[in-house]
């Protein structure tokens, strides 16, 4: 997914990764009446269990079924766990339609109940943009006080400049905020322009990324971390972009047991602001 040239390492990765069969979900449905506004959803029987509302990545362009493996997972771990699509750049979405369907989303979920918002690669980026929803003008129509619990961001994309000069997956993020408005909306929509000026979203967040990987430059995470006052980021050695999405690997147990202490601290944490 990237015009960048990769090592044979995370070419297998890559391959061995996305080739996974999808899973069907135990339920599906809609929320809105866009043929993109759609959902999967693993809930639990038990009413308690955790809910984890993950953002796919792709680059803003391809759709959730590379993350249903992922999702069935973490069901197995214990979670209620919720697999949103919406509208993606090169069709229906971009901006600021991709905005409007995820702040839509988060905004929507049953009130008072906790949740954790994670999100892989641009799933990350739309995940700590919705933590960072707080920090946009007053008057802007995704401006909220209404936060997520808490963030899981994996190898997330975090400064859509740095995306746009790296020609991140042949231009993906020009094509999510257009050549022309891109200066113009970046302020609206990126992660670490928003924080820079804050130094802290409020949200409880962890980055975690793998060690070796060669989709999303490092500095990506390092940048974002250095602004972040109070971000949580976890390093796996050896491990590539997409080994964290793959059910049953070390990567993958990790995701899981980060979620699971994010929800603990839920439990513990004074009461946010209802949705």
């Amino acid at each position: 997914m990237t015009s960048r040239s990769i090592s044979a390492f995370a070419a297998a990765e890559e391959r061995r990764v996305l080739s996974l069969k999808p899973v069907l979900a135990p339920v599906h449905g809609r929320w809105g009446s866009h043929p993109h506004q759609v959902y999967d959803s693993w809930p639990s029987q038990d009413p308690e269990a955790p809910l984890v509302v993950l953002l796919h990545g792709g680059y803003w362009r391809y759709d959730r079924m590379h993350l249903t493996p992922l999702a069935a997972f973490l069901a197995q771990c214990g979670f209620s766990v919720l697999l949103p699509e919406f509208r993606r750049s090169g069709g229906a979405g971009g901006y600021p339609e991709t905005f409007d369907d995820v702040a839509c989303i988060v905004d929507t979920l049953p009130a008072g109940r906790p949740y954790t918002l994670a999100g892989h690669c641009s799933g990350g980026h739309l995940a700590l943009w919705c933590a960072a929803r707080a920090l946009l003008p007053s008057d802007s129509p995704w401006h909220t006080p209404g936060l997520p619990d808490s963030v899981l961001a994996i190898a997330p994309l975090t400064d859509l400049a740095a995306t746009r000069r790296d020609r991140l997956s042949t231009d993906a993020a020009v094509q999510l905020l257009g050549e022309e408005q891109f200066e113009e909306r970046l302020p609206l929509t990126d992660p670490l322009t928003l924080l820079t000026a804050a130094g802290t979203t409020g949200v409880r967040t962890v980055l975690l990324h793998g060690g070796a990987d060669e989709e999303v430059p490092h500095t990506q995470f390092a940048d974002y971390a250095a602004v972040h006052h109070d971000l949580e980021t976890i390093v796996l050695p050896g491990t590539g972009h997409y080994t964290p999405i793959e059910p049953g690997a070390p990567a993958a147990q990790k995701v899981a047991l980060t979620l699971k202490r994010l929800t603990d601290e839920h439990v513990r944490a004074p009461k946010r602001p209802t949705r």
